[in-house]
């Protein structure tokens, strides 16, 4: 091919999704690709696909068609969690040449330029999940100077019973401390000086090391790497936030005060049919400490309506949980039914119908508890720093260290740019400043 080789790569669903399709998108750029936008024709199409809901499912499909679509000629590549637990079904789509599993992902740029060179019969790998061996990645500087996504972990055992993500993962998986302290290392020298610390389950970082390092000893290892500015974590079980955990975080002052907590529901009753390892005191208890601990933080969550078995009764203990905690954004997602589950086949299946009319609750009351955390903020905060990350031509949009969302009019982008702004007032959605 005498031109450049076009590729793209296409991301659903979770953090350590996206941080695996940019390392695929750095691999293939330093191949001498041109790594362009999904809407472009490419020679080489990656699907990484996302299965945490049927609705995911569908997306992947959809995004798969429509690559091949783009151009029949491509090679199509598909990889992630929808491939890892139905590689049959996706090899039944005319036009996929590669499906790979979610520990071989790193495999995926050198096959990619060998399928261009000669395409055969749609092939697979699919390593073994269900090891001990973590499927190292790097993104090295990263597609965007605002914030990089660091992938520390791999994998979950926690089994909860409306999840199919731990068989599409595997067992955890750490990645070890060094590597994790040099790519923040290469990403703070190429500029980037915010990260995020993610896995699939962040919170079990370590539990596979024999030495007792634990996510906590990590964060105190990247709080003291020179020029590094912020570190935010993925989303934490509310049974991991214990006080020993808190005790230690508190005292970095590169870890930001917002943490996103994987709730999932505000009764105890639904999180022991979930098989949730806590319960509403327990989740209390350590929100309470954490906001006791760090101040100004903010906390964001992860809320399912409509679990089976779920009364009317137990989605108000939900609405009250969320009324007295404050969480500045809930992700409310209705409760979705995954093959080769167990709640999948519970008694007591909520109606579609009640699983919306709560989702339509809960996302209004989220909006009025947000409305509240804004304009008191605005109120409480003369100034605040905030780090810049997109331009639309009239105002720049950044976040604050507690994650609160900042507009401020500007005649040109800030990218990558921390700022100090006085906020001026705010709205359901935005806090709006001037920059000073």
């Amino acid at each position: 091919m005498d031109r450049q080789i076009k590729a793209a790569v296409l991301t659903l669903g979770c953090r350590v999704n996206q941080y695996e399709s940019d390392a695929i998108m750095q691999e293939l750029a330093k191949r001498g690709v041109l790594i362009c936008k999904s809407d472009d024709v490419c020679d080489i199409y990656v699907i990484n696909t996302c299965s945490v809901t049927a609705e995911s499912d569908r997306k992947s499909r959809q995004f798969i068609r429509r690559c091949i679509s783009k151009n029949p000629d491509a090679v199509i590549i598909v990889t992630g969690c929808y491939s890892q637990l139905n590689p049959d079904e996706v090899k039944k789509i005319e036009g996929v040449d590669f499906i790979c599993g979610n520990n071989g992902k790193s495999s995926i740029p050198d096959k990619a330029l060998e399928l261009l060179k000669e395409k055969k019969e749609t092939s697979s790998y699919m390593p073994e999940i269900y090891v001990r061996h973590f499927d190292s990645m790097s993104v090295g500087a990263p597609m965007t100077r605002s914030r990089a996504f660091i992938k520390i972990e791999d994998g979950c055992e926690s089994k909860c019973a409306y999840c199919i993500i731990p068989y599409a993962r595997g067992y955890v998986r750490s990645e070890t401390p060094e590597k994790i302290i040099d790519e923040i290392k290469e990403i703070v020298a190429e500029g980037c000086f915010e990260v995020v610390m993610t896995g699939i389950e962040t919170a079990s970082y370590g539990k596979d090391f024999q030495n007792g390092y634990s996510l906590s000893d990590l964060l105190t290892e990247a709080n003291n790497v020179a020029g590094l500015k912020r570190i935010r974590l993925g989303s934490l079980d509310p049974a991991s936030i214990t006080k020993s955990f808190v005790d230690k975080i508190s005292t970095l002052d590169k870890v930001m005060p917002h943490f996103h907590i994987s709730m999932q529901s505000g009764s105890t009753k639904t999180l022991n049919r979930m098989r949730r390892k806590y319960n509403i005191d327990m989740a209390l208890e350590n929100i309470n400490y954490l906001k006791k601990s760090i101040p100004d933080v903010m906390l964001t969550a992860d809320i399912i309506t409509g679990f089976p078995g779920e009364t009317d009764e137990d989605f108000n203990e939900t609405l009250d949980f969320f009324r007295k905690n404050h969480f500045l954004r809930v992700h409310i997602f209705p409760y979705s039914k995954r093959k080769g589950t167990p709640a999948a086949t519970m008694n007591d299946q909520v109606p579609e119908s009640i699983k919306s009319e709560r989702l339509h609750k809960l996302d209004a009351l989220e909006k009025e508890i947000r409305t509240s955390l804004l304009d008191g903020f605005v109120k409480s905060h003369p100034t605040t720093e905030v780090l810049f990350e997109s331009f639309d031509g009239e105002y720049v949009l950044g976040h604050t260290p507690n994650f609160i969302e900042v507009k401020a009019k500007s005649n040109k982008a800030l990218d990558g740019i921390f700022a100090t702004v006085k906020p001026v007032s705010s709205d359901s959605d935005y806090v709006y400043a001037e920059l000073v």
